[in-house]
């Protein structure tokens, strides 16, 4: 059997002190998230978040930065997660456009919210990265490659 790690994206997005997170259904109840998900075959990792931030909150969002790169195991289900996080704005809110599935609905929390629903989170990255993004950790999109 061969090992691969689940590779994902995550854009953290601040505004007003607040960042934009989602509730979403999972096997462990609702849980809170920024808006994430896959890479797919053949996509870039910029045109992924681009993607899943819209799928998700239905916002456009527009990359400027990496904040970092993280990994993860999920001990109980054998998993690994290898997740890019970026960060940069929003461009547009699409009012007729519905979530993704499982996606419950968005929600602006400010850090003090998040670190008070840790038991809630998705993983323990989300507010890793929320964190690296107020430490003011920003990488270069250039630093990412598609051959």
């Amino acid at each position: 059997m061969v090992w691969k790690p689940n590779v994902t994206v995550a854009s953290v997005i601040e505004r007003d002190g607040r960042f934009l997170c989602v509730e979403e259904e999972t096997d462990r109840g609702l849980m809170i998230n920024q808006p994430a998900g896959h890479l797919e075959d053949g996509e870039s990792l910029i045109t992924a978040v681009i993607r899943e931030t819209l799928e998700e909150t239905a916002w456009q969002f527009y990359p400027t930065a990496l904040i970092g790169i993280y990994r993860w195991r999920q001990q109980d289900k054998h998993l690994t997660f290898l997740r890019f996080a970026f960060t940069g704005d929003l461009i547009e809110f699409d009012d007729n456009r519905s979530l993704d599935n499982g996606i419950v609905r968005t929600l602006w929390l400010s850090r003090d919210e998040l670190g008070q629903t840790q038991q809630r989170h998705r993983s323990p990255q989300v507010l890793r990265c929320v964190d690296d993004y107020l430490k003011g950790t920003r990488l270069p999109l250039d630093t990412l490659h598609d051959l």
